[in-house]
């Protein structure tokens, strides 16, 4: 349980996070930080049985049918991840309690940072590729706001990142369905053991194309590199932890995981090779061409992601070995770099290399920290940089093909590394040798160097101790190759051709770094033909204006615009109908009563006079009148919910419809008699179409055979009665949760929208005096109404509530009921101290929509998110009926009253400006 309680844990963290901050401000990091020691040392506890050979597994059914569950796996390969998630996220929060102001953090960096860790954690952990892709868009939806947050001029970052590593999730995503459909299930595990249940041919090209594209859009491999240097817009704390450490490090998880299935696939080899070979030596050339540190370092995360994506595509176990040992020691010297160079922008004000000199001799343990980190970057013994480049290079010259071929590889691996060299040299030299042009800094706290200091040392211990590393390399090739292997890592290998590649490295690096001069005036005159960054610019605002275009028949407030596209459809589709002729059954005797004519001809004389209104008081309550006609005619037709429900909705619109009048002219305004004709003829038209189809289609058939399984199988299987609330909240509740999710999205949509917009400063047309705005005289009765009757509409609301399993009503019903109370009271007394409280909504909505979401957990108790539990609970000497379907329909009813009371705040105009005339003429 150790999996799940840490993800609840950090799901924890993330929630109170944002309060705790506004308490403790920036000191909110040392909490944080231990509760990531101790989850760390939770994962420490499992070492020695994963390290053993026996993997942590743990599973809760979620969508049975398609064989997805909610599988959590911690094997060799997921436990070196989640050590580096929770051991580089402990250094960076405890980092932030020095680096921001006091008082002024970005806002949500500790629970957005908690949130990412969480996400991260569940990504490595996952052992179903669908719960991998929720996780995996988690990440980006966290890095999202991590870097945005960071003020205005990250925004464009942020969105770049976020729509180029959203295309890679829905590439994820593609993959995904593929593998589900093809091979019946989504378990990893049993993929990685059956590698025959993954399609062939076409199909299996496509699944590596897509899971190839969802890795280099996440680790940002060329040509999908360019997001990654811009987001270093971010704060550098969230640098430091997803740009250099965790998150670009989810592709490579993602290709370590999935390699043993398509290891044997050419595509797949030249493919990683190629991009990752490509991607190390163009990521080390910008990096040594760029004199802002956070730049350098950014490319130079991508050339060392290169190098990962290399030894992947090699698929060999000894490649294995080599990226393993360097996932570890790039997180360490990366995160230690990143922290470092915050602390010399704090201190010195600037990154810009050519602006640092000498600060080696005002800042001495900065200087040495940062010598200790560019010498594991720089692959330099006694560091464990040297160690992983020397399996690099090793791997590659093992690689098996033509004798050429690893010489090749292991050619380009070197002249990448010497770039890496030069440009690790060139950090240190540009920042701390020289004369000391800032005499006036001073070395930052031991708080603040703290975390870096322990990093950077723990790169150098591990190069010493590097066979401490032994059983969680074993474990990893365990894990993606599934045999047995007994590395031997050691520091000083002795004479082998790795050695003196390694050695050629460094003399090339130093070479280019003498030649510092001519090489970066080179440099600054050489590009690329073709910018990434440019072409994704291009591409997306062909996009945005693609998406105007389309948008341009609909743009306006002009109703026409947007109904007629719809109307004309309707038409087009009903006069193909007739020309089809599809066969129709023989209608069944008795389908039309005498009552059905009757209230047509009331629907269609009222419908008569809406054409004819010139008041809108008078059209809104002719329009009243058609739903209320509309809502007896679902009463004769045995549907009392639906008849309540068209009710009440009528009587909600007809009161937001009075605070819309209220800034309105009490008349239309005239049109010419040729647009009346052509609207005249277009009604027709859509009427008669809508008639003819439902005259063609409805009373044909006898009940379908899923009605009569609801109607005869419901009390059985919910415990209810009542068939359309339980097909609503038991049967297809997912679907529900997503419809009161659009009605949640409309409601915090509306108070933003009308964010900031008070009554006071309106100042379209309005009336002067009229009856609807004589509040005084003409709103008397109505308020002593509402106050003798709201109590019994609150009651009834709750009624409704607590009945709708069994008889007509339901959360939804039982909102709308309170909701038309609210409404007539707000529409009696608008201004009233209760309702006039503008955050009442927003908030209502958001709790109603997390205790239906919340509800649906208590599902997999019978193995099913959002399955309701039914039972009977004695209660003295009755027996009730109780099912977890009442918390969801409070769920439902909280947030329609959210969405009524912030629909009636936003539109509301105060009566004593809306009745002063003189008001109205100064307006």
């Amino acid at each position: 349980m150790v999996l799940v309680w840490t993800l609840v844990a950090l799901g924890g963290a993330a929630l109170i996070a944002q309060p705790l901050q506004h308490r403790l401000g920036r000191t909110t990091g040392w909490p944080l930080a231990a509760l990531f020691l101790a989850l760390l040392g939770a994962f420490a506890s499992q070492a020695p049985t994963v390290l053993a050979g026996r993997p942590v597994i743990l599973e809760f059914p979620w969508i049975a049918t398609l064989d997805v569950a909610f599988r959590l796996r911690l094997d060799g390969l997921s436990l070196m991840f989640c050590f580096i998630v929770l051991g580089v996220g402990t250094l960076i929060l405890a980092y932030c309690t020095r680096y921001f102001p006091k008082h002024a953090p970005d806002r949500g960096l500790f629970a957005l940072l908690c949130l990412f860790a969480m996400a991260m954690l569940g990504l490595v952990l996952a052992d179903d590729l669908l719960l991998l892709f929720v996780f995996w868009e988690l990440t980006t939806i966290s890095s999202f706001f991590l870097i945005g947050g960071a003020g205005p001029s990250a925004v464009l970052p942020a969105r770049q990142a976020l729509l180029t590593t959203v295309s890679g999730g829905l590439a994820l995503l593609g993959a995904v369905v593929l593998v589900s459909v093809t091979a019946g299930t989504t378990r990893i595990s049993l993929l990685l053991e059956n590698p025959e249940l993954l399609p062939d041919g076409g199909p299996g090209v496509a699944l590596v194309l897509l899971v190839f594209l969802a890795a280099v859009a996440k680790s940002a491999q060329v040509p999908l590199h360019f997001w990654l240097p811009a987001a270093m817009a971010a704060s550098t704390p969230v640098s430091a932890y997803l740009h250099a450490a965790t998150m670009v490090k989810a592709g490579i998880y993602l290709l370590m995981r999935l390699s043993p299935a398509f290891s044997g696939r050419p595509l797949w080899i030249v493919l990683l090779l190629t991009t990752g070979l490509v991607t190390a030596l163009l990521g080390a050339t910008l990096a040594l061409k760029q004199h802002d540190l956070k730049a350098l370092l950014a490319y130079s995360t991508v050339s060392q992601l290169g190098f990962l994506v290399a030894l992947i595509g090699v698929g060999t176990p000894e490649a294995f070995e080599a990226a393993t040992v360097h996932t570890v020691a790039h997180a360490l010297f990366k995160a230690t770099l990143f922290m470092l160079v915050g602390i010399i922008d704090h201190e010195a004000g600037s990154r810009d290399v050519r602006r640092l000199n000498g600060l080696r001799k005002t800042m001495p343990v900065t200087a040495a920290l940062t010598a200790l980190a560019a010498l594991s970057l720089a692959g330099i013994p006694p560091a464990l940089g040297f160690v992983s480049k020397e399996k690099i290079l090793a791997a590659f010259l093992e690689v098996s093909g033509p004798p050429w071929l690893g010489e090749a590889l292991a050619g380009v691996a070197v002249l990448a590394s010497a770039l890496t060299f030069a440009y690790g040299f060139r950090l240190f030299h540009g920042t701390f040798i020289g004369p000391l042009t800032q005499p006036s800094l001073h070395e930052p706290t031991w708080q603040f160097l703290l975390p870096a200091a322990v990093a950077a040392v723990a790169g150098i211990v591990l190069g010493f101790a590097v066979p401490v590393l032994d059983p969680l390399v074993e474990e990893v090739i365990a894990a993606t190759h599934g045999i047995v292997t007994d590395p031997h890592l050691t520091l000083w290998p002795g004479l082998s051709p790795e050695l003196l590649l390694s050695a050629l490295t460094i003399l090339l690096g130093t070479v280019l770094f003498l030649a510092r001069h001519p090489v970066d005036r080179w440099l600054h005159r050489w590009d690329t033909p073709v910018r990434a960054e440019d072409l994704f610019d291009r591409g997306h605002d062909s996009v945005v204006h693609l998406g105007a275009g389309v948008g341009a028949p609909t743009a306006g407030f002009a109703p026409v615009r947007h109904l007629l596209p719809v109307l004309a459809l309707l038409v087009a589709l009903g006069v193909s109908a007739l020309l089809l002729r599809p066969p129709l059954g023989p209608r069944i005797s008795g389908a039309t009563v005498v009552e059905d004519w009757f209230l047509a001809a009331i629907i269609t004389s009222t419908v008569a006079g809406l054409m004819v209104a010139r008041s809108r008081v008078a059209a809104v309550s002719l329009m009243g009148l058609v739903g209320f006609v509309v809502s007896v005619w679902f009463l004769l037709l045995g549907a009392p919910d639906l008849a309540l429900t068209q009710l009440l909705i009528e009587v909600l619109t007809v009161a937001v419809a009075v605070l819309v009048l209220r800034r309105l002219p009490t008349s239309f305004h005239p049109v010419r008699r040729t647009r009346t004709a052509v609207v005249l003829g277009v009604a027709v038209a859509c009427g008669a179409v809508a008639a003819a189809g439902t005259y063609a289609f409805t009373g044909r058939r006898e009940l379908s055979p899923g009605g009569r399984y609801f109607l005869t199988e419901t009390e059985e299987l919910t415990g209810g009665s009542n068939a359309v609330n339980t097909v609503l909240v038991d049967f297809r509740a997912l679907d529900t949760l997503g419809e009161v999710t659009v009605l949640a999205v409309v409601a915090l949509g509306l108070a933003a929208l009308l964010h900031g917009t008070s009554p006071s400063g309106w100042t379209g047309p309005r009336t002067g005096g009229g009856p609807i705005h004589n509040e005084a005289d003409n709103l008397m009765v109505i308020r002593v109404w509402v106050r003798l009757l709201s109590p019994i509409v609150v009651a009834l609301s709750v009624y409704l509530l607590f009945r709708g399993h069994y008889s007509p009503g339901g959360g939804f019903v039982a909102g709308l009921v309170g909701g038309a109370g609210i409404a007539l009271a707000h529409v009696s007394a608008p201004g009233a101290p209760l309702l006039s409280e503008r955050r009442l909504g927003p908030p209502l909505v958001g709790f109603g929509l997390l205790v239906a979401a919340l509800t649906g957990l208590l599902g997999f108790v019978e193995g099913s998110y959002l399955r309701s539990l039914h039972g009977e609970v004695a209660l003295f000497d009755l027996t009730v009926g109780v099912s977890t379907a009442l918390l969801f329909d409070v769920g439902l009813y909280l947030v329609v009253i959210g969405l009524v009371v912030t629909a009636v705040n936003r539109m509301d105009i105060p009566s004593e400006e809306s009745g002063d005339p003189r008001r109205e003429e100064r307006t």
